[in-house]
């Protein structure tokens, strides 16, 4: 009966916002200026250490109650290539795209709209907990009937290994990790990934839709890819887990 309330729910609240879920994924709609510095999580010591303390049962109930399974799935694994995976995602990612939903950092598409909403009733500590909870789980594989295509990931191992210092792009994994784990506070894994959401993102961050990365990181990076690359990186990555 709960599953049901919170399908309904769910429902309801996305035809409130007047979107379908095929909007999710193709939404491109220009960004709402929100002023101010990119975030407003600041990762000092004391910062690291309450995510780090986080409360993983208390985060397992708040996946449920708090709906978050319905996109994300249960263990963190998505059932729809429109939604991002969360299992082994760094906390502190995981924490700081939370924060960033709920004070307006994250906007200007049907899709963050949606997250906003869905992240006010939570606390700082719930979001502490919820992403200690993702974290606890090995990277994800792909969701059922997502596929990545090894000829195109094969196009992205220059890029991913080695860079290219004719535009002043760093290898990817110099910050993501060799095998996509992420690293350092709050730079995300990306193995696992399905190759559509990658590309939403990359293409959000190259247009400007996004701009919750501190000192603009990922926007210069972005902004000197072509489509081809991004869609090569999409596969590389979501075929580090395939099975």
């Amino acid at each position: 009966m709960k599953s049901v309330q919170k399908t309904t729910l769910l429902t309801a609240l996305v035809a409130a916002l007047g979107f379908s879920s095929f909007a999710f994924a193709s939404d491109h709609d220009k960004p709402v200026a929100t002023g101010g510095p990119s975030s407003n999580v600041a990762w000092t010591a004391e910062m690291m250490r309450f995510v780090a303390k986080g409360d993983i049962s208390n985060g397992a109930r708040l996946n449920s109650e708090a709906y978050c399974a319905s996109c994300h799935g249960h263990a963190g694994i998505a059932p729809s290539p429109n939604w991002p995976s969360l299992a082994g995602q760094r906390a502190e990612y995981t924490f700081k795209m939370l924060k960033d939903y709920k004070e307006g950092k994250r906007a200007g598409t049907a899709h963050n709209q949606l997250m906003q909403l869905a992240v006010m009733p939570l606390s700082d500590q719930d979001m502490a907990d919820l992403a200690k909870y993702h974290a606890s789980f090995p990277l994800p594989t792909l969701p059922v009937g997502v596929t990545h295509d090894a000829t195109k990931a094969k196009e992205a191992s220059k890029m991913i290994v080695r860079g290219d210092g004719s535009r002043f792009i760093a290898p990817c994994q110099s910050c993501h990790g060799s095998k996509g784990e992420g690293s350092i506070t709050d730079i995300p894994a990306l193995a696992g990934m399905p190759p559509e959401y990658f590309i939403k993102t990359m293409q959000e961050y190259r247009d400007g839709t996004r701009k919750n990365d501190v000192y603009a990181r990922m926007r210069l990076i972005a902004k000197d890819l072509t489509d081809a690359e991004i869609e090569a990186m999409a596969h590389y990555y979501a075929g580090m887990t395939a099975k």
